[in-house]
């Protein structure tokens, strides 16, 4: 049986208690995971000033290259994991059978992963606006002629990591080539990717000092977010609140991203279906960014029946299957949970799962020994309808009509936002909307990611501040 250790600033350690990681489908274990409590998470913080020196004593431009042949390792090599070695083939296959996602998006997270890492230069240049990186290296430079200084605020980054999609590894990268070593607490059932990353990185001449693994309960993933100088925080709504005004920690809870329709478009809504499609539909619907919501000033309903066809011919699949495009629930009954809610949602009134009659049999159905939720589409007939801001964990979103002068006041949070109109007017009052973080102008899907803009924030911002600074000339 595999076996991870915890890193302690990239030596292992092999703790006396373990979680065990199973295949969800056979129940077999197949790992182990060596366990780090918060006393020794505690004890290893003394040492986070030393570690980071090991970065801050390499220039950029090389942290950039061991980005680069990181990127290849990763997707093509075989990598160690405690005395045994793992292929990329193998880490897919792995990765499938403990969290339910298809091999096939596997291998698209990893390609996504191996991309970010391949063209760190050009995320950094979209994250610094194209600062002269040689100032992190110098503490110092100048730009269009004026003094320019950043100080780093912190001497890790730490992440408490999620298992719904192996992509959201790709966001937490950047610390690396920004001279900030990462302090990691893997999901329980996907520790594969972030060991795999770091693995990566050492083999590319990466200082092991730069990273530590903290498989951990609640109170260690505490102790990371306490004493990390900035982190990231994956989770759902509940998990995430507590820790929302704390500005050292950059919240990566749910998107209800969602894409609207101008007046001036929606009667053209045919030529956009499959962007409406692929931002409901794309990475199993796992990720913040898919759309849980279409809002429209009219042709809701002719919509929301167009996009139910659409989608109810999307079929369960083996996991092995390469046309397959839903995850399996590694928990069966999260998935009946998740159904039973929206059957309760809809014995209010007021709604109506469109799909339903579209699909041969229930929402939730069960193929080759996985569970799974079948896509689903529900007509809301008004915003105030509980299903009609709700973000569920596969392909589900609602279609509410509202008056264009309506929608943006309320439709409430939104990571990302697909605007589909020309209206100029109306696109300055999306501009000017607070509660958008994201925008797409024009049919781009709502999945689709620019890596050369930030995601939930700016990582270089979380962790840099620019200072004022003064220079005599002889310096």
């Amino acid at each position: 049986m595999l076996h991870f250790p915890i890193l302690r600033a990239g030596q292992p350690y092999k703790s006396l208690s373990v979680l065990d990681v199973s295949n969800f489908k056979t129940g077999e274990k197949i790992a182990q995971l060596s366990q780090a409590n918060s006393g020794l998470i505690r004890e290893d913080f003394s040492q986070a000033e030393k570690n980071k020196q090991t970065l801050n004593d390499l220039p950029v431009h090389e942290l950039l290259t061991m980005c680069k042949n990181a990127a290849a390792l990763f997707a093509n090599e075989e990598l160690p994991i405690n005395g045994a070695t793992q292929s990329p083939e193998d880490y897919i296959h792995i990765l499938s059978s403990t969290t339910g996602m298809p091999e096939v998006l596997c291998r698209k997270n990893m390609d996504k992963i191996s991309f970010v890492l391949a063209e760190m230069e050009t995320v950094l240049g979209g994250l610094t606006r194209g600062l002269d990186l040689s100032i992190l290296d110098s503490g110092w430079g100048s730009e269009h002629g004026r003094p320019l200084s950043y100080l780093c605020t912190a001497n890790t980054l730490g992440a408490i990591l999620p298992n719904n999609s192996p992509g959201v590894h790709s966001l937490w990268l950047p610390s690396i080539p920004l001279k900030v070593p990462l302090v990691l607490k893997p999901g329980t059932q996907e520790p594969w990717t972030p060991y795999r990353v770091i693995q990566a990185f050492i083999a590319a001449g990466c200082p092991p000092e730069a990273f530590s693994f903290y498989p951990t309960d609640y109170s260690g993933a505490t102790e990371i977010l306490l004493r990390s100088g900035r982190s990231m925080l994956f989770g759902g709504a509940s998990t995430v609140q507590a820790w929302e005004k704390d500005q050292r920690v950059q919240i990566h809870g749910p998107g209800w991203s969602k894409l609207l329709f101008g007046e001036d478009q929606a009667a053209n809504w045919q030529q956009y279906l499959d962007t409406l499609v692929d931002s409901i539909l794309i990475n199993s619907g796992r990720s913040c960014l898919n759309a849980s919501g279409v809002w429209v000033p009219s042709h809701g309903r002719e919509i929301a029946e167009a996009l139910a066809k659409r989608l109810a011919k999307v079929q369960a699949k083996p996991m092995d299957d390469p046309e397959a495009q839903l995850a399996a629930f590694v928990n069966p009954a999260v998935a009946e949970s998740i159904s039973n809610l929206i059957e309760s949602g809809l014995t209010e009134g007021g709604a109506e799962d469109l799909t339903a009659k579209y699909r041969d049999g229930d929402r939730v159905v069960e193929v080759d020994g996985c569970t799974f939720l079948l896509p689903t589409i529900v007509w809301c007939e008004s915003p105030e309808h509980p299903l009609a801001n709700t973000e569920l964990l596969f392909p589900f979103a609602s279609v509410v009509e509202i008056p264009q002068n309506e929608i943006l006041s309320k439709m409430g949070q939104t990571l990302v936002l697909t605007a589909l109109t020309e209206d100029k007017k109306f696109i300055q009052r999306i501009l000017a909307a607070p509660n958008v973080d994201r925008l797409n102008l024009g049919p781009i899907p709502t999945s689709k990611v620019s890596w050369d803009q930030p995601h939930e924030g700016n990582l270089f911002e979380h962790l840099y501040k620019q200072r004022a600074f003064q220079a005599k000339e002889f310096i």
